[in-house]
């Protein structure tokens, strides 16, 4: 790390206590900043300076070996929801890592806005945590964690399968998330939080349920000549994306709840109230703002300006994304190296070509 950045350590300490004075009810999601952070400043600053909630930070200190997978997990979040939402009027924003911490969390409005975008972004970073923890267990980084052992033996004989090689231990990684991000509603007063946390609790477990119901098995074979006469087989976790396509289609799908939480959480609607709410269901409380419009006070950017498709019928197509208000379109000359040829001995040689694009934009 350069002097610059040692010598802006301090100021950034401040930053990151203040925006814990401003944000109590939020708190348990200023752990997301570390997604944004630069490579090796939360090892920097250790766990005692990071803008966690006092049981995160004592967690930090004990497990101090997590901190990178902790880091790790918020990146996965973060990118994870900003290309789910990448075509949609709201792309998942988050604030800029040049940006002063205090002045509002990572993601804005929407973190404690108790709307189907909160759910997804609690249940994004909640399924990231455990990606990463698992995967940090896996590869050898952790000593109290490696591959699932309650696989190492069994298997099927008759059918020539055996479980063996190095199962994602994704029990554990759902453990440490719950422990790092659950924070107990009897410790809260305020009847409004009570109900936003105990809906941010149940998107929390429907983000790690995601990654635990998308656990696949992967085989190899061995056998005489390349024959598949018996099989090893592990178990491992799908891809990020996966998930995230998962609780995407789960975000689409999203209910709402009542903010009058009493021994449980029951649907809004009355007629619905005797369908049960799953564990892996998305919650929200409140309905979503309007994000085709800027809203200075709710921090939204509006869609005007951003780029379309004007061919298409779905999210990202110029009807929808531009709300009704129609498009602009502007031509866009590139211009790049095409055609390259080695040359002996010894350059290349490419030809200068160039093309027009049309370049779409909401009004």
């Amino acid at each position: 790390m350069d002097r610059a950045a040692l010598l802006g350590l301090p100021r950034l300490c401040a930053l990151w206590a203040a925006l814990l004075a401003l944000f109590p009810c939020g708190a348990q999601g200023n752990w997301m900043w570390l997604g944004i952070t630069s490579f090796g400043v939360p090892e920097k600053l250790g766990c005692a300076n990071l803008p966690l909630s006092s049981r995160q930070k004592e967690l930090c200190k004990r497990k101090p070996y997590l901190l990178p997978s902790i880091r790790e997990g918020a990146r996965l979040g973060i990118q994870e929801c900003r290309s789910q939402f990448r075509h949609e009027r709201w792309n998942c924003m988050v604030a800029s890592t040049a940006a002063p911490p205090a002045t509002s969390p990572v993601f804005g409005y929407e973190l404690n806005s108790g709307t189907k975008e909160t759910a997804f972004i609690y249940a994004v970073m909640a399924a990231g945590l455990v990606h990463s923890v698992t995967r940090s267990c896996s590869a050898g980084n952790m000593t109290e964690c490696s591959c699932d052992t309650t696989l190492q033996n069994g298997g099927s004989a008759s059918e020539g399968w055996h479980w063996g090689g190095c199962s994602d231990d994704v029990q554990y990684g759902m453990w440490f998330s719950r422990k790092f991000l659950d924070f107990p509603i009897r410790n809260t007063t305020e009847k409004e939080s009570k109900g936003l946390l105990a809906m941010n609790l149940h998107n929390n477990e429907a983000g790690r349920q995601a990654v635990a119901k998308l656990m696949s098995v992967d085989c190899r074979c061995h056998g005489v000549s390349g024959s598949c006469a018996v099989r090893t087989c592990w178990k491992t976790m799908s891809s990020f994306e996966k998930i995230g396509h998962l609780l995407k289609d789960k975000y689409e799908n999203s209910i709402q709840i009542s903010d009058k939480i009493k021994r449980k959480m029951h649907r809004k609607e009355k007629d619905q109230r005797k369908i049960p709410i799953r564990k892996d269901d998305l919650l929200y409380i409140n309905k979503s703002p309007n994000y085709c419009v800027e809203n200075k006070k709710l921090g939204i950017p509006g869609t005007q300006g951003r780029e379309c498709n004007r061919t298409s019928e779905g999210a990202d197509g110029c009807n929808l994304l531009c709300c009704g208000r129609g498009y602009n379109t502007h031509v866009v000359r590139h211009v790049e190296r095409c055609e390259c040829k080695f040359i002996w001995c010894c350059y290349v040689r490419c030809r200068r070509c160039e093309s027009m694009t049309d370049v779409h934009t909401c009004k």
